[in-house]
């Protein structure tokens, strides 16, 4: 298996960092999309997560990542009695960062026929897609504005219900598919139809970085990771560490994190004073900004973690204005000057 770059040695891109904490603290945010220049690291970012999460508990040998206190009638749709004699065992696993390829097919994604259990001893089964694998989880999606259109309808569906359905072949199955999306894409490449992109919770843009110092380090540390992975590894393993006990406290945290009246209607106030589409956006900053302080410690969210969110949460949500040239982040931080002025 190969070995993750250290999510704690990446250098610089601190907006794509704090998406990634901020999606892995509360998973309702609803998931990032990466936008930028070729080799800028992003799809090293979101590979490293699989060795920075704090392990998940599931019922031992399950396909669908089912967790120990849910196992009941679901498990009789999707697996055969077989497959069950492990139900009352636990088992801790890494959790699922899962990728899906721009060339995959549909049943290789939301799963179809056992074809060797039906061939070889004539029953029906399912074999599970990668939407069974990336159960509460990470389904990763590297040049997403590449994706076929099939697969963008079905990953939308998917999405909006936390299900998968599959009704093909004799089969009618009906599994959980609760996963954070993260995709990266370059916006040369061409752009991301909105249905799509609405799905994601946060939107960050990473450029190549411009300081000689923050360059340098990159191929320092790049060097010394292909050169010997295991020591590079354990090199940043206690910085790693210390990234999956934050994530951890946050998470434990992030309940009792206050979101004043003050504060919902800055949000909304800011949702407002950028045309923002629809009411996706305030529910995504305040979860977001109610995260960050969490990140932070601090008991309420305040003006400072609506900043920090707002960019990432609001930046691809915006009507485009042909009479205003700038881009959509001059736009929020317009917004953001007027709005949270002292």
């Amino acid at each position: 298996m190969k070995i993750p770059f250290p999510f704690a040695a990446i250098v610089g891109q601190d907006d794509m960092k704090l998406a990634i904490l901020l999606v892995s603290i509360d998973r309702n945010i609803g998931g990032v999309m990466v936008f930028g220049d070729r080799g800028t690291g992003k799809s090293t970012a979101v590979r490293s997560l699989a060795a920075l999460l704090p392990p998940m508990q599931i019922v031992a040998g399950c396909r669908f990542n089912y967790p120990p206190s849910n196992v009941s009638d679901p498990c009789s749709q999707v697996c055969n009695v077989d497959d069950r004699i492990n139900c009352h065992e636990i088992d801790t696993v890494p959790v699922p960062v899962v990728d899906l390829p721009l060339g995959a097919t549909e049943d290789r994604v939301v799963g179809a026929l056992d074809l060797e259990r039906a061939l070889t001893r004539g029953e029906k089964s399912f074999e599970p897609g990668l939407l069974a694998r990336a159960h509460r989880g990470f389904l990763y999606i590297d040049e997403v504005n590449l994706l076929e259109d099939h697969l963008v309808d079905l990953l939308l569906d998917v999405a909006a219900s936390g299900e998968n359905i599959v009704e093909r072949e004799g089969l009618s199955v009906k599994h959980p598919a609760g996963f954070v999306l993260v995709g990266s894409g370059n916006p040369e490449e061409g752009e991301l139809r909105p249905q799509l992109l609405d799905r994601f919770g946060l939107s960050v843009e990473v450029k190549t970085p411009t300081n000689l110092a923050d360059r340098v380090e990159i191929l320092r540390r790049c060097d010394a990771f292909a050169r010997d992975p295991e020591a590079f590894t354990v090199h940043w393993s206690e910085k790693n560490a210390e990234i999956r006990d934050l994530i951890v406290a946050s998470r434990g945290r992030l309940d009792s994190i206050e979101v004043g009246d003050a504060s919902l209607e800055t949000m909304s106030r800011l949702c407002m004073a950028t045309d923002a589409d629809g009411l996706r956006g305030e529910l995504t900053l305040m979860r977001a900004a109610r995260a960050a302080a969490a990140l932070a410690e601090d008991p309420r969210v305040g003006p400072d973690h609506i900043r920090r969110v707002a960019p990432m949460a609001l930046r691809h949500r915006l009507r485009r204005d042909p009479l205003d040239e700038s881009g959509s982040s001059a736009r929020i931080e317009r917004a953001i000057a007027e709005v949270l002025s002292p």
